[in-house]
């Protein structure tokens, strides 16, 4: 049986903006023995076009889904786990925590000292610029997330300052295809877990700054800057009312720079002996990162200059509820590829979990194949068969 926390597509229902769009093109929506199907290969699926997506897989699919029932404790017995729900107890063999790596917002802890005049909301919370007080925005955080809010919320006409970090720049097209053909076509998505040098830095690289838009638009730093978002350097401290800003920010755009460049060269040598094909465009090169002739250092926050403040700085997982000592002390679960650290239990929708891939939806279908062979195989060595699925927050977030 498969556990929802609520309806079908729940996050996407919940928790996510308005205006969201994938960052993988339709023709990256497939699940198992499910794909798109439509007449914009190319395009980006809206939230409401998601949930639908969600919502007819799992009717395709027959999968026996127990909506509104959270799980509150998952705990381990003789014979496997016993799993409380607002529902009742559960017993099973095994159990796949499919709960996502985007369950909590990753909120700083300097966001205690910003004074309490100053209204705060995370990504998760926020809908539209509608919701926020007249007046400037602070968004910390410049991944997928970061980019898209501060874009949105300066087309509304607010002022918007946006605090840069660690980030991952790529284009929205290279060569005349969209990026993400170069990450599925050469090979790099489907890098496996145990193929990469340093696993743990890999999962917990952001998100790259992409959107998607029917123009196929490039959200980068240097289109917010043109545009006239205010760039400054990540958020170091708060003290005495004022934010302070690290001024490190020329070599955060270097380091991201040389990365993306790095990448692109990967896709021109796999383009070199792979593709023949007209259509693709020859190497191309973008202009580096623009550094602000002089950025701010720190920021009156009770000048009301900034009126609100939206962490867009990342998600973490919740295991509140899993009573089982396979969770470190920075929260993170212990796995081998998502063969959780004791028997029976398996993890899906987590970052780089197998491939690279494993956080977006195309990349669930190559994960699940290789936990279901080792949990088949775990069945198959005793006489309890049954199993159940906790997917009590959606899988698949895209940040």
């Amino acid at each position: 049986m498969v556990l929802e926390r609520g309806e079908i597509a729940n996050s996407w229902r919940r928790e996510r903006w308005d205006s969201l769009r994938l960052l993988t093109p339709n023709w990256q929506s497939r699940l198992p023995g499910y794909r798109y199907e439509g007449v914009d290969p190319d395009g980006f699926m809206t939230v409401n076009d998601v949930i639908e997506f969600v919502t007819r897989f799992a009717a395709v699919a027959g999968a026996p889904v127990r909506t509104h029932t959270p799980v509150t404790s998952v705990r381990q017995t003789d014979e496997g786990y016993q799993l409380a729900t607002r529902s009742g107890e559960i017993r099973c063999r095994s159990v796949v925590l499919a709960s996502g790596a985007c369950n909590l917002p990753n909120v700083p802890a300097v966001s205690e000292a910003v004074p309490a005049s100053i209204p705060c909301c995370t990504a998760l919370g926020y809908r539209n610029p509608d919701q926020l007080p007249a007046g400037g925005v602070l968004i910390v955080g410049a991944s997928a997330t970061g980019v898209q809010l501060a874009d949105e919320i300066h087309r509304s006409g607010r002022h918007v300052t946006l605090s840069v970090g660690e980030h991952v720049r790529l284009p929205r097209t290279y060569r005349d295809r969209d990026v993400l053909w170069w990450m599925d076509a050469s090979g790099v998505w489907n890098q496996r877990y145990d193929q990469i040098d340093d696993l743990t830095r890999a999962r917990r690289l952001p998100s790259p700054q992409l959107v998607g838009t029917p123009e196929r638009t490039t959200l980068d730093i240097n289109a917010l800057s043109a545009a006239g978002v205010e760039i400054v350097g990540r958020l170091a401290a708060v003290r005495d009312g004022r934010a302070l800003f690290s001024g490190g920010l020329r070599n955060q755009f270097a380091l991201a720079d040389l990365k993306m460049n790095r990448l692109l060269d990967t896709f021109d040598d796999w383009a070199d002996s792979h593709v023949h094909d007209p259509d693709v465009g020859p190497p191309e090169r973008f202009e580096p990162t623009r550094a602000p002739a002089s950025s701010r250092l720190n920021l009156d926050l009770r000048s009301g200059e900034i009126c609100s403040i939206i962490w867009a700085s990342g998600f973490r997982p919740d295991y509140s509820w899993l009573d089982v000592p396979v969770v470190d002390r920075k929260g993170h679960l212990r796995h081998d590829g998502g063969v959780v650290d004791a028997p029976g239990l398996y993890a899906l929708g987590l970052p780089v979990l197998r491939r690279r891939k494993s956080t977006f939806i195309h990349g669930a279908e190559d994960d699940a194949r290789d936990l279901i062979d080792h949990l088949a195989r775990y069945l198959a060595g005793g006489t309890f068969r049954q199993g159940a699925v906790d997917s009590g927050r959606a899988t698949g977030r895209e940040s």
